[in-house]
């Protein structure tokens, strides 16, 4: 569904072309200090336009508050705030009705909702609606004091100089896929839940939330197989629990272990691309070429350093308030 968490629970909606799009917040505590400029700079760094390779299209995101503020506190009631969309044009996608592009979720969708669905530039399964992942996790940020999240695009087109692997996409006239790492410093010991939710499982659970998600790794991740054990172990330093090194990632099983937690998602290159591809028509039951028209990224990954590290903030503020329930259950047992 379109809801995620269990204390700190998020659900989004809206459509990439529709009139608008936006999230609710259930769980957020009273009091904290919220206002239209605190998301200025995550909401423009996940905008398009900013950064060369990413989408023309420009939207004010700006954040229109529905319930959940009130004199520039939340309320302790659900939080609701809807973006406007200003600047769509539908027509990109009409020819395209008939023709599912290959690589987006035209196809399946059209299965699963029989027909039914917006299509106009993936509708509901846009990359747009990463918008409203940022925004809470913009809130979710301001309930994690002294733990810092920082994302960055460690690779673009197989290039660790990201200039030079946009340059590639450029000069292929084709898009890119990407990898993006993210750190995460002053977490406590303890946080995670085994066995569903287990902290790498609810990271890896929000981070597929993000469109073109392929992949995610842990620590040493995938080359942890080709290790062995003496050469893998974290060796425990002292009663903190710091490490001598950190192919865990910061994750023991399931549970932060107070260490810097590290992990990396793979980002595909961009479905809709300037070169000539061939698909089904549904209409003439036939394969045939076409070209896809419209604003699109040439390096999604380059708009996702912000997103993913809006998803980690709202794992994290969930986990949080999981754990400090359970700290207060065993605390009364032993008064």
């Amino acid at each position: 569904m379109n809801r995620f968490g269990r204390l700190f629970q998020v659900q989004i909606w809206g459509a990439s072309h529709g009139p608008g799009l936006g999230l609710s917040l259930d769980g957020c505590p009273p009091g904290i200090p919220l206002s239209e400029a605190d998301f200025y700079e995550d909401l423009l760094r996940r905008q398009g336009g900013n950064l060369r390779g990413t989408t023309p299209r420009k939207e004010p995101d700006k954040p229109i508050f529905q319930s959940g503020l009130f004199q520039g506190k939340t309320t302790g009631a659900p939080l609701c705030i809807l973006f406007e969309n200003t600047n769509t044009r539908p027509s990109d996608y009409e020819k395209l009705r008939s023709i599912p592009r290959p690589g987006h979720a035209d196809f399946v969708a059209h299965y699963k909702y029989g027909g039914f669905e917006d299509y106009r530039g993936g509708g509901h399964f846009s990359g747009r609606l990463t918008l409203c992942l940022v925004a809470a996790g913009v809130v979710a940020k301001k309930l994690l004091p002294g733990i810092t999240i920082q994302a960055q695009v460690t690779e673009l087109a197989g290039c660790s100089n990201l200039e030079e692997g946009l340059q590639r996409a450029i000069d292929a006239k084709d898009s890119a896929g990407g990898i993006v790492e993210c750190r995460i410093q002053g977490l406590p010991i303890g946080w995670g839940e085994p066995f569903w939710d287990s902290a790498e499982s609810l990271l890896a659970h929000a981070a597929f939330a993000i469109p073109a998600v392929r992949g995610i790794e842990f620590g040493t991740g995938f080359s942890a197989a080709r290790m062995f054990g003496s050469q893998h172990n974290d060796a425990i330093l002292n009663a903190e629990g710091h490490t001598k090194s950190n192919h865990a990632g910061g994750i023991v099983g399931g549970l932060t272990n107070g260490n810097e937690v590290v992990f990396r998602i793979a980002i595909k290159p961009a479905s809709s691309t300037p070169q000539p591809q061939t698909s089904w028509n549904r209409e003439t039951n036939q394969m045939e070429e076409f070209s896809v028209k419209g604003r699109h990224d040439l390096a999604i990954a380059l708009r996702v350093p912000p997103v993913l590290e809006a998803i980690t903030a709202i794992v994290l503020t969930d986990l949080m308030m999981i754990s400090n329930a359970g700290s207060s259950l065993f605390s009364s047992k032993e008064k």
